[in-house]
């Protein structure tokens, strides 16, 4: 099973979305960003890495925000760790994704969300009492 390491950049009522790349896995789909833990990395630690190769950005983790396996019938399991990021440095500088958005809480089941994240968003609906927290 792969261990990931997600972060939950919400910023005045928006998360921060990013857009898996059209040659990727997956193409266009939306996810939150992060990455895979590496050996004798602390998944804090890789999403400190990840976000900083990703977007630039130092981040701060609040910690632990919500735990799932998901198995996708191409690739495998992972075992995803969520994490709030509470606070960052620097300016967004998309170096991996086809694009990226600020997008407001009640917007996010108009995304093509990624299979796995749906968990999560619905608990972001849910936590912010959003009605209509299906995701398609």
């Amino acid at each position: 099973m792969v261990k990931v390491a997600v972060g939950l950049v919400v910023n005045d009522g928006s998360v921060l979305l990013c857009q898996r790349k059209s040659t990727s896995r997956y193409p266009l789909k939306w996810e939150f960003p992060g990455g895979k833990v590496e050996e004798n990395e602390t998944p804090e630690g890789c999403l400190k890495r990840e976000l900083f190769e990703e977007l630039e950005i130092s981040a701060d983790a609040a910690g632990l925000y919500h735990q799932q396996q998901y198995s996708y019938p191409d690739s495998g399991t992972f075992d995803v760790l969520y994490y709030r990021v509470i606070a960052y440095r620097g300016t967004i500088v998309n170096h991996v994704f086809e694009s990226y958005a600020w997008v407001p809480l009640p917007s996010l089941p108009e995304y093509d969300i990624l299979e796995g994240n749906r968990d999560v968003v619905n608990k972001l609906l849910r936590e912010h009492e959003i009605v209509g927290s299906e995701n398609n």
